[in-house]
């Protein structure tokens, strides 16, 4: 299967509607996301069954910032709606198929509720008043 073009508009939706789903985060000026794109390609073909999609951060630069992307390339793999990895820099193509092959054999039962463990975590901590604050802060985003 090749890459996908990702929008804001699209993003959460190839999410849902895909068991696994690998983004890239590029730029067009970007030289190292120039060196990773083949890889990511090279992947996409070997793997059908999984959803290889490529956000432009200069096009989606809110979308790229809501996510905290500071560093291109990147990529974010999500499996069953649960994000599970944000990692910066161009991968080399063995290290991107044990990532593939990492997600692909994950205990996803016993993710989701580690998932589920994090979420009330953050919003539990969300929920007190920080020290010398009168206030709630930011809730802490589970890390992926």
């Amino acid at each position: 299967m090749t890459t996908r073009q990702i929008t804001e508009a699209t993003f959460e939706s190839t999410i849902q509607d895909n068991d696994i789903v690998l983004y890239d985060f590029w730029a067009d000026w970007c030289g190292p996301c120039k060196q990773f794109a083949p890889v990511f390609e090279a992947a996409s073909e070997k793997h059908p069954d999984v959803v290889f999609g490529k956000i432009d951060t200069e096009a989606e630069q809110q979308l790229a910032g809501m996510l905290q992307i500071t560093s291109i390339p990147t990529v974010m793999a999500f499996r069953e709606g649960i994000p599970l990895l944000m990692q910066p820099g161009a991968l080399p193509a063995n290290a991107l198929e044990d990532l593939i092959t990492q997600i692909k054999g994950l205990d996803m039962e016993q993710v989701k509720v580690e998932y589920a463990q994090q979420l009330a975590a953050a919003e539990a901590q969300a929920q007190q008043p920080q020290q010398g604050q009168t206030g709630t802060g930011p809730a802490d985003i589970p890390s992926v």
